[in-house]
């Protein structure tokens, strides 16, 4: 196994680049990286691993980018934080040719696995009302009303991949990912998530001296955050299991977005005045991952807890900001 190609889609990404180094980490010797991103723009890059740049959402360019390999995973999506996703629902529509012409890709080269990161986003709305801890179950998904745009695009991939498994025999995995977090991701421009934007807004007031931050809502919604090394162990246990629905992979430790910015004015230490723009986009009211299934089938969850998750990713922003950097391979990183 670890001799065969293994094909990472969105490998210029957060989530991608840390699963490259893990890959490598565990010996694997044969690893195709892909991303549409310029390789400049990748957050990681790795030695001795074949790194291309490539529009995923071209049939063609999957074709080139799965041939001769065992496993796939497509971690591909042009996505970000709440703020991007409410503003571009087209642009993460149009993510559904991504995963389709890896699918066809995958079936014509024979793939044994296919992994596909799914989202939370998939959830219906209705229960998602609620301000506080609101564990979602699998089942939740339907009937379906899942968050507009980037939602509905999850959730019919995750359709195509268990038509895909029914009909052609595709071993096709998904996990639905809960709000990941950690260094090597983006921290500024729009695309960030919460966990992100919040180290930076802290790290902006310490610096300049300002005592305050901005909040998008009312800093009551809640939800749950999954650090990148749970991600990636919850990942690659999913592809491996016979787990043939769509699964949960996040924390289930909730917080509220005032708890987020009390943990991380913890680690900074200081304690700044709040501004709450409740026009922002805010996302639904209440989410939080129901882990029983996870549990049951894998015998694990994610475990690590959020503020030791936040202390690694406030240092790591802290340094990016201090030392002038924004992106990519001028953030500092192994250049291939």
């Amino acid at each position: 196994m670890k001799n065969d190609l293994v094909l990472v889609g969105g490998a210029g990404g957060f989530i991608g680049g840390h699963l490259v180094a893990t890959l490598l980490k565990e010996g694997r010797t044969r690893i195709r990286a892909v991303d549409k991103k310029p390789l400049t723009d990748w957050w990681q890059k790795h030695p001795g691993v074949e790194n291309l740049s490539l529009d995923l959402q071209d049939l063609g360019a999957c074709r080139t980018a799965v041939a001769g390999a065992g496993e796939v995973y497509n971690l591909a999506a042009d996505m970000g934080g709440m703020g991007f996703i409410e503003n571009n629902k087209a642009l993460c529509m149009l993510s559904v040719l991504i995963n389709t012409h890896l699918l066809m890709s995958a079936r014509k080269f024979g793939v044994r696995r296919f992994f596909f990161a799914s989202s939370a986003c998939v959830y219906a709305a209705d229960k998602q009302l609620a301000e506080q801890n609101v564990p979602l179950s699998e089942s939740d998904a339907y009937p379906a009303m899942p968050e507009d745009g980037y939602g509905w695009e999850k959730l019919f991939s995750e359709r195509m991949c268990r038509h895909f498994r029914e009909d052609f025999g595709l071993q096709a995995r998904v996990a639905r990912y809960h709000n990941v977090y950690g260094p090597h991701g983006t921290w500024t421009g729009g695309r960030e998530k919460a966990p992100a934007a919040v180290c930076r807004k802290v790290i902006e007031a310490k610096l300049s001296g300002r005592n305050q931050i901005e909040i998008w809502g009312s800093g009551r919604l809640t939800r749950s955050f999954t650090y990148i090394d749970d991600c990636l162990k919850g990942t690659q246990m999913i592809l491996a299991s016979d787990v043939e629905d769509a699964i949960n992979l996040g924390s289930d430790e909730s917080v509220t977005i005032d708890g987020l910015v009390d943990i991380v004015e913890q680690i900074a230490g200081l304690s700044l005045t709040r501004r709450y723009d409740r026009s922002a986009p805010k996302g639904v009211n209440g989410r939080n991952s129901d882990n029983t299934m996870i549990m049951s089938r894998l015998g694990w969850a994610p475990s690590v807890r959020l503020r030791d998750g936040m202390e690694k990713t406030y240092q790591w922003i802290y340094d990016q900001m201090v030392n002038g950097r924004t992106h990519g391979a001028a953030a500092g990183l192994t250049r291939a």
